[in-house]
């Protein structure tokens, strides 16, 4: 597994939990070859005990999990590509779209999954998260590949895990809400729930969601085009207290992964000869936060 973040450290306990063997791929030096992974949450704790190998190694690889930044995923998979048995399966867990065709070009013959999820997970210490809030987390083939057997790893796990055959519809429309709520949340440095109680942000999400409407539309997502401002309000309510991650990244002092998600929208406006006005200045606004 490249990433041990709050969602690396889940997943791989996941697993772990199911039976499955897992080995986190760390930067030199590696502080040990055996760790623990502690996941507290209401529940009670868990523990999974993981293997740390080093990215520059060369035990052979049969299955990648990829839970990365999005800014991240292409050059922390080029340096362990070498490594990949032939045929091994990819599995990318991470917000925004737009690295797939790296994937086509450059590892064709890896068949790729994508995972979303709305889990809530984060850091405490290194291997040590907070399970802070139960979702659901939906793993499909964007090529349109049957489920695969490594999939019982995670639906016999203790988290809520369906295979979706519609893959790359569900990543849209995430990408639609994070398009409306993180770029205003990392700017104005609020909570989501401010979004729908300040009545200049909620004004501007709504402009942003007249905007996201008629891309989705041209794009072939009528569904996100028709649903978009109910199911934004939704997650702005159901998520009031939350911390976007473009937010916690701004904080921290981190490159956000605007490029993934409203560059992506942006780039698949410009394709289609549309104007998004609202979202292209807040991928300016966002960027100079970067530099």
């Amino acid at each position: 597994m490249l990433g041990a973040g709050s969602m690396g450290c889940l997943f791989a306990t996941a697993i772990g939990s199911a039976g499955g063997r897992v080995s986190l791929l760390l930067r030199p030096p590696l502080p040990a070859t055996r760790g623990e992974i502690t996941v507290e949450s209401v529940e009670g704790n868990r523990t999974c005990p993981v293997t740390l190998d080093d990215q520059n190694g060369t035990s052979r690889i049969e299955q990648l999990l990829v839970c990365t930044k999005a800014n991240d995923i292409t050059d922390a998979v080029a340096g362990i590509a070498h490594r990949l048995k032939p045929g091994a399966p990819i599995l990318l867990a991470a917000n925004g779209m737009g690295y797939l065709d790296w994937f086509d070009r450059e590892l064709p013959d890896h068949p790729i999954y994508c995972c979303l999820s709305t889990e809530g997970a984060y850091r405490i210490a290194p291997l040590h998260i907070r399970h802070a809030g139960r979702g659901r987390s939906l793993i499909g083939s964007p090529a349109g590949l049957p489920a695969p057997d490594w999939l019982q790893d995670w639906t016999a796990s203790f988290l809520d895990v369906q295979w979706e055959n519609a893959i790359n519809r569900a990543q849209w429309h995430k990408l639609a809400i994070n398009c409306a709520i993180n770029p205003l949340t990392a700017l104005y440095r609020c909570r989501n729930g401010e979004l729908a109680r300040n009545e200049v942000l909620k004004v501007l999400v709504e402009q942003l969601c007249d905007e996201i409407s008629i891309v989705s539309a041209a794009a072939g997502f009528g569904d996100t085009a028709a649903t978009i401002h109910r199911d934004v309000a939704g997650v702005i309510a159901g998520t009031a207290a939350n911390r976007s991650s473009m937010l916690q990244d701004v904080i921290a002092g981190r490159t956000t992964e605007i490029n993934f998600i409203t560059g992506y929208l942006l780039s698949t406006a410009e394709r289609l000869n549309i104007d998004a006005p609202l979202h292209r200045q807040l991928l300016q606004q966002v960027t100079e936060l970067d530099l």
